[in-house]
């Protein structure tokens, strides 16, 4: 029981799903909850690919993927995407370290940060529209594992770096402390269950899955080694933003192995 009652914490924490009361909250479950992060993202996931679907039925591939898009907005409250416009203001600019975090601290959007989430917006459109005019099928099944598998590569810093900015005033101080090695195996485990399932039922599509993972693990690295260089760590707006790279990697390996394969 109380490993559901963690999954709910975090899907209550990153998507606006409503979850009981009894679930209850106490901020050490919430870093424990870490665990779970991939699972919230198979239900992104999930929920973003049967808009696709639909979609795909009534309208133009256009049309579909920015409704697919836009649910999976909607769902998160563009959690990851805040994250990725703070991230791009904060780093965009050859600043201090100490001038870097209190930019991420501005809610308001800079010239970099609007850039970046244009860009990247624009890529993952573009990409799974590429992927939906290509290969229906594979575009769903790419969507769900980006969402899954981009959820552990934050799981992973939050184990590999400290926490950057001042944990007294972090907007998420259970997500500030640095977690245990068993949260990190169950997040990494989850990803390997969902690929292995993946790879059983559709065996043609395992280049282009190791194709993913390769490339979703390199982004992962490079900004483990990015933050550290430039913040000495983490803040909650990073790991918003290497999901988002991630995932974008992601579908950008199934595009374009799909080609070749």
């Amino acid at each position: 029981m109380h490993q559901f009652r963690l999954f709910l914490i975090a899907l209550q924490f990153f998507t606006r799903v409503p979850v009981p009361r009894w679930v209850g909250f106490q901020p050490e479950w919430l870093n424990q909850s870490a665990r779970y992060f991939p699972l919230v993202g198979a239900a992104v996931g999930v929920w973003s690919a049967a808009v696709l679907w639909v979609a795909l039925l009534v309208f133009p591939a256009t049309v579909a993927v920015v409704l697919a898009m836009g649910a999976s907005i909607w769902l998160t409250g563009g959690f990851h995407e805040d994250g990725l416009a703070d991230t791009c203001d904060g780093l965009g600019g050859a600043v201090s370290r100490e001038r870097a975090l209190e930019i991420m601290k501005d809610s308001r959007l800079g010239s970099y940060g609007a850039l970046g989430l244009f860009l990247m917006l624009g890529l993952k459109a573009a990409t799974l529209l590429g992927l939906a005019d290509t290969d229906p099928s594979l575009a769903l099944w790419a969507l769900v594992w980006g969402h899954l598998a981009s959820r552990a590569a934050p799981v992973w810093l939050m184990h590999a770096l400290p926490y950057a900015g001042d944990v007294a005033h972090a907007k998420a101080k259970p997500l500030a402390t640095q977690i245990r090695r068993t949260e990190l195996v169950v997040s990494l485990g989850l990803v390997v269950l969902a690929s292995g399932v993946w790879a059983w039922l559709l065996p043609d599509d395992i280049p282009l899955l190791l194709g993913a993972i390769v490339t979703g693990t390199g982004l992962t690295l490079y900004m483990q080694s990015m933050l550290e260089r430039r913040l000495g760590g983490y803040t909650g707006d990073n790991l918003g933003a290497t999901q988002q790279v991630v995932e974008v990697g992601a579908l950008l390996a199934f595009l374009g192995l799909g080609a070749v394969f």
